[in-house]
């Protein structure tokens, strides 16, 4: 349990981290998300998600 509470903390941290270091782009990209249809969104979803499954299935092999 102390693990997934860790891991989302990382999350909210990179979060932060991403509209401290640059605001305007942002919301550039929260703009374009915005565009996108359900299908198109739903792919992006999918694409980060397998993303970091793959990350996380790594990190946990090696280290």
């Amino acid at each position: 349990m102390a693990e997934l509470l860790s891991a989302l903390c990382l999350v909210a941290v990179l979060e932060g981290l991403f509209l401290f270091a640059s605001p305007d782009g942002w919301r550039k990209a929260a703009e374009q998300l915005r565009a996108l249809d359900d299908r198109q969104l739903r792919m992006v979803g999918a694409a980060i998600l397998s993303c970091g499954l793959v990350a996380l299935l790594l990190v946990r092999q090696f280290l």
